[in-house]
């Protein structure tokens, strides 16, 4: 999964693919720890995805653009335009249903 390093980078992504699910995480957070193999693994099974990670620490300009006031926090985009979120620890099937 690939690790978000900058607004433009972030921007082009979300531009550039037809859906997107974005992981906003930190290091330092436990339930990020707990929920990256899910997340990992729901990449796994949807290739039509792209799936990012977005360090809240190292790109604090997203987290402000989205209100990312807890994390983990989800956000799915659908053509660019925000579709779903879920904040905190979600169960695979929970986050399956947020792509669709």
């Amino acid at each position: 999964m690939e690790i978000i390093k900058s607004e433009k980078e972030f921007d082009e992504v979300v531009a550039g693919n037809e859906k997107v699910f974005v992981d906003f995480y930190a290091d330092w957070c436990g339930p990020c720890k707990m929920l990256a193999p899910v997340v990992e693994g729901l990449a796994g099974k949807h290739p039509e995805v792209k799936f990012i990670k977005v360090n809240v620490d190292d790109t604090p300009e997203l987290a402000q653009r989205y209100g990312i006031m807890s994390i983990p926090a989800l956000i799915v985009f659908k053509n660019g335009e925000t579709a779903q979120a879920s904040v905190g620890f979600q169960p695979e099937a929970a986050l399956e249903r947020l792509l669709y």
